[in-house]
């Protein structure tokens, strides 16, 4: 053997020897330090805003990364089926008013003095008959007729006495309007027009849809000119108060653990730990979960555990954002539950 060959091998031991020794250092220092230390990540929950009628996009009013307020307007889908749809039901509803007005109101007045003019020209003609009916009597009387003409005189008169009691009632019920069922039944239609128009005038604001909540715009679904089904998303918002931090923790430690309990929590990047309250302790075991890269505990039984930041750091987490998290020993945070 040479001697370069022996000074290798010697060096490699030597560099193994190190490297046992400071993982022997390590592994104790992390397993000391890593009671109150728990492996999470940052879990998001999005609002996929969606409109329940179909139709093409129009307007996409965002873009991903950008931050809405509420009311903000998002995006805005083909809408003249629904815009005409409302014009038809404006103008049934004119209809069914008018219908309802006039029925109410009674005839018009042209038509009031037709009714009038019937009944003077029956007037008239019962005059004309009551004279005849007197004359065909006294000549019965007298002898001169026979009684076949005065009965036929007599039923002449009670005809045009019948007509002008006709003419008048018509009259009558002419300044009545239509009738009590008639006009329910008007109602009736004018309330169903008026529903049929609120129907229209929801189907044409669906299309348009604004922020529901303020936060960041995390997606867009849709490019402009694409075709959206009903009810598909077409822009995802994750609100500041959505974000939560889930991390694990063992057996022995969750039984210590109280919703309501503040916890700190660090990040890559992030200059001072953030502030988060225990919201939720899963009553099931589990085993760690393949995103917490820990040799140590990778095949252990643990429990979920999930956290609200304070709002102010919220915005500087991100959903699938690796963390750290431990315990204060202060307690329940002030106004948890």
């Amino acid at each position: 053997m040479s001697t370069a060959v022996g000074l290798r091998i010697v060096r490699n031991l030597l560099s193994l020897g190190w490297a046992v020794l400071m993982g022997i250092i390590l592994s104790g220092g992390c397993s000391e330090t890593g009671k109150n230390t728990f492996q999470g990540y940052v879990e998001g929950e999005f609002v996929y805003v969606a409109a329940p009628l179909g139709g093409q996009l129009d307007v996409l009013s965002v873009r991903r990364g950008q931050s809405v307020k509420v009311d903000d307007p998002l995006f805005q889908l083909e809408k003249d089926s629904e815009t005409a749809a409302v014009e038809e039901s404006l103008e049934r509803l004119r209809q069914a008013q008018n219908r309802l007005t006039d029925l109410q109101k009674g005839k018009r007045p042209s038509e009031i003095a037709a009714l009038e003019a019937r009944i003077k020209e029956a007037e008239a003609t019962l005059q004309l008959s009551e004279e005849t009916l007197k004359r065909r009597e006294k000549l019965y009387r007298e002898g001169s007729i026979s009684r076949e003409e005065l009965d036929r005189a007599s039923t002449t008169q009670e005809r045009d006495a019948s007509r002008v009691r006709e003419a008048r009632a018509d009259l009558e019920t002419a300044g009545l309007g239509g009738r009590a069922d008639e006009i329910l039944a008007a109602k009736a239609e004018v309330q169903a027009a008026a529903a049929r128009v609120e129907q229209a005038r929801w189907n044409l604001d669906q299309k348009f849809q604004a922020a529901p909540r303020q936060g960041l715009v995390f997606d867009t679904l849709f490019r402009v000119g694409e075709w959206v089904p009903s009810g598909r998303p077409v822009v995802v918002l994750l609100p500041p108060e959505n974000i939560k931090i889930r991390f694990f923790v063992p057996e022995k430690v969750v039984g210590s653990l109280a919703v309501g309990e503040q916890v700190l929590v660090s990040f890559d990047g992030g200059e001072t730990p953030t502030a988060a309250v225990i919201s939720f302790i899963s009553p099931e075991a589990e085993y760690t979960p393949p995103v917490i890269y820990s040799s140590q505990s990778r095949a252990k039984l643990v429990f979920m555990v999930e956290a609200r930041p304070e709002p102010g750091a919220a915005e500087r987490l991100h959903p699938g954002q690796p963390v750290d998290v431990w315990r204060t020993g202060q307690g329940r945070a002030h106004g948890a539950p």
